[in-house]
């Protein structure tokens, strides 16, 4: 009997202990953004979701890389080739994006926004639209606009090449939902997960059970695995099925490869595991770019422990590290298993400022 009352009790204890989930949800950068908080109250959560948004609804102002704003300021100012103070909330963007786009080889580069203006993704809305020429794209290519041709000196930039154009919007959401967590962990909220899109981070648990987080097939319909996260980590998943037009039968999305000035041809999603949002995102689009022969390299270079890579083919390509985290919906799918990546300690954590 005594044993019996025990085990009522422990179970009454965790129940009582299984906090409820509270979901916020507001719109910004284009897609839907979740916040989910755990072991907080109505009021507390609803108050740090207003924070959160607010700081989302600012950033994307800021950050826009086409509507008349800072950012469209800053990007003619440095075609200008004169110094200017920047901005605040553009310094750290713009170093974060020089040390990223070093780290993997020039493959993640937002100094290509002539690009993207050029095959018509700064349009809200797209539409069936004939691809550009081939020697508009040459031209742009041959200008060779990269982030090491911007110089900071204390509060200025300074861009060297005229055809620089700032386009932070593979990575802006990231970076948002890194600062929003820093944010809810400075409040002392430690259970928390911010989505935005294919871009997620998440702190502690959800309610003593893991974060469990489900990666699409890559025609964008099933899902392939489920990922289970606890801790402190994200997650960024890039894809042909997220912003892209149809021309004639084919697809064109907005993973632009700077080497040729068009979408990269050997990769249909990515998915990325790292300690901070901003890191996935930029490694995810790096790693979509070099396909399936060279994303490893890159990987290694980024300091990113856990990728998976599909293929054209048909293929699923992992790290082992990656394959002994994920839980398999089915295995019809076939499996290429890399090498396992060795990480440099200096290469493994991007400074947030």
């Amino acid at each position: 009997m005594a044993l019996i009352v025990l085990i009522v009790l422990l179970a009454l204890t965790a129940c009582k202990d299984r906090s409820p989930v509270i979901v916020t949800r507001f719109t910004a950068f284009g897609t839907q953004v979740d916040v989910s908080l755990v072991g907080v109250g109505k009021e507390q959560a609803k108050q740090a979701a207003d924070r959160i948004e607010q700081d989302f609804v600012y950033l994307e102002r800021d950050w826009h890389a086409w509507e008349p704003g800072p950012m469209t300021r800053v990007n003619r100012l440095l075609a200008s080739s004169e110094p200017f103070v920047a901005p605040p909330s553009m310094l750290p963007l713009v170093r974060l994006g020089k040390a990223l786009e070093a780290r993997s080889d020039g493959l993640f580069n937002p100094a290509i926004g002539h690009l993207m203006d050029l095959w018509g993704f700064h349009d809200d809305q797209l539409g069936s639209r004939p691809p550009p020429s081939p020697e508009r794209i040459a031209r742009l290519v041959k200008a060779n606009p990269t982030m090491a041709q911007i110089d900071i000196e204390d509060l200025e930039l300074r861009g060297h090449n005229p055809s620089l154009r700032l386009d932070f919007n593979a990575i802006a959401k990231s970076h948002a939902i890194d600062l929003s967590i820093r944010h809810l962990m400075e409040a002392g909220i430690d259970n928390a997960l911010i989505k935005a899109g294919g871009h997620l981070r998440a702190i502690g648990d959800r309610a003593g059970q893991p974060w469990r987080i489900p990666i699409r097939r890559p025609n964008g319909s099933g899902v392939f695995a489920i990922l289970p996260l606890r801790g402190n980590e994200s997650v960024a998943t890039i894809a042909d099925y997220d912003r892209n037009f149809l021309f004639e039968g084919r697809l064109y999305h907005d993973v632009i490869d700077p080497r040729t000035g068009s979408p990269a041809q050997e990769t249909r999603a990515v998915t990325v595991i790292h300690d901070d949002a901003t890191t996935a995102a930029a490694a995810a689009t790096a790693l979509f770019i070099a396909g399936p022969t060279d994303w490893h390299r890159i990987a290694v270079n980024m300091g990113v422990r856990y990728v998976l890579l599909m293929d054209r083919q048909g293929r699923t390509h992992l790290n082992p590290g990656m394959a002994e985290r994920l839980e398999r919906v089915d295995d019809q799918d076939e499996i290429v298993l890399s090498e396992p990546l060795e990480i440099a300690a200096e290469s493994s954590k991007t400074e947030l400022k």
